[in-house]
């Protein structure tokens, strides 16, 4: 069995690519950073460290890579049982040639074992929007050839791997907690037996619960942290009042999903406490900058705080805290960031409320832009 990783980072290495290594799948990574691709050629091997209160190493042997935009990507596809993704959304659209391209030799090659394809992405339908990217791709007889023969299950992904810097440059440090929910129902062929991906029939359900939880918080924190001038998501939470905001947020998001998914309310409040947990854990400092980055992105309607807040709201419920998330990320200042610097420029040269209109997707007359805009202000004295 094979299996190919597009996205040789901290998270394709960290999380997908070893569970995929350790459920005995041979591994090959498809990066374009040659100097990455190089060292794993090189050493064929690398560490994960689960860093958390039961520490434990896990050793990933025999993996090998190319690059991901070349010929050899497309050669690997043709006899893969798996292809899987950890490059970012706005990156599938780069990935999507060389898998069209793989298709296409795997048809001609007269391959037809099923292949499935899964993007563990943050986002909703990663997948789908991967697929929809391929298709376009291809002429219409491998189009109708990949509807029989590849499958393209959504997923939903969860583990926290920030950029800690190891001895060995390829080795990687992650939390001992990990979720990764897949479709069941668009699998071709039989459901891989994957030890760590767990088949769901509702994934909606699982992909809104990691995002109005783990997501919300988490930007929640990062945004409101950093404009107290605390760097790391530990130190958020550790903070009396800042931890308050955050859990009150995620509740307020929590609210929501119960109501528009039936969770058990205790079990969804008791899976809140759980990643507060997880937010507190002493042996990785994630960064506020690297959580909060992208905040255009995470402003979106469909993301982590404009769809929680338009969920409770939709349910008459509770959302002062998910807005004062929301007046976080419109602070959001990190020089690095090209959408922190967009976002900044829109609110000086068009205005408040035009740019929260514009990145969220509210129309400005809507009296959530006016609570949006007081929440901005009011995130200035907490």
């Amino acid at each position: 069995m094979k299996a190919i990783q597009f996205g040789a980072g901290n998270i394709g290495r960290g999380f997908i690519g070893a569970v995929l290594s350790q459920a005995g799948y041979e591994l090959v990574f498809a990066d374009v950073v040659e100097e990455l691709l190089n060292q794993i050629n090189t050493r064929k091997e690398y560490t994960v460290h689960v860093s958390d209160h039961n520490s434990y190493d896990i050793q990933v042997k025999n993996v090998r890579a190319v690059n991901s935009s070349g010929p050899d990507a497309v050669a690997e596809i043709a006899d893969a049982d798996i292809i899987t993704t950890a490059v970012g959304l706005r990156i599938l659209k780069f990935v999507a040639p060389s898998i069209a391209k793989g298709l296409a030799a795997r048809k001609e090659a007269g391959i037809e074992k099923p292949l499935n394809i899964i993007a563990c992405e943050n986002g909703l339908r990663a997948t789908s929007q991967l697929k929809d990217l391929v298709f376009a791709q291809l002429d219409p007889e491998v189009a109708e050839w990949a509807g029989k023969h590849v499958g393209f299950p959504d997923a939903a992904v969860d583990r926290i791997v920030p950029p800690v810097r190891c001895e060995i440059p390829l080795d990687v440090a992650v939390e001992e907690y990990f979720e990764w929910d897949v479709e069941r129902s668009s699998f071709v062929g039989p459901v891989p037996q994957i030890e760590g991906m767990t088949p769901v029939d509702n994934l909606l359900a699982y992909v809104e619960r990691k995002l109005f939880t783990l997501n919300t918080g988490h930007a929640t924190a990062a945004y409101l942290g950093k404009m107290k001038g605390i760097s790391t998501i530990g130190d958020c939470v550790a903070d009396p009042a800042l931890y308050a905001i955050v859990k009150e947020a995620m509740q307020q998001s929590g609210e929501g999903l119960v109501r528009k998914f039936g969770f058990d309310h205790a079990a969804h409040f008791a899976y809140i406490d759980k990643i507060l947990g997880r937010f507190s854990n002493p042996f990785l400092r994630d960064e506020c900058d690297r959580v909060g980055r992208e905040p255009i992105r995470k402003l979106a309607p469909n993301d982590r705080l404009i769809l929680p807040l338009m969920t409770a709201k939709g349910f008459g419920l509770a959302y002062d805290k998910l807005l004062l998330a929301i007046g976080g990320a419109l602070h959001f200042d990190n020089p690095q960031d090209p959408q922190s610097v967009e976002l900044l420029s829109s609110i000086k040269e068009a205005g408040l409320a035009e740019t929260v209109s514009k990145y969220t997707g509210i129309p400005e007359n809507d009296p959530l832009i006016a609570q949006i805009i007081e929440a901005y202000h009011k995130v200035e004295t907490i």
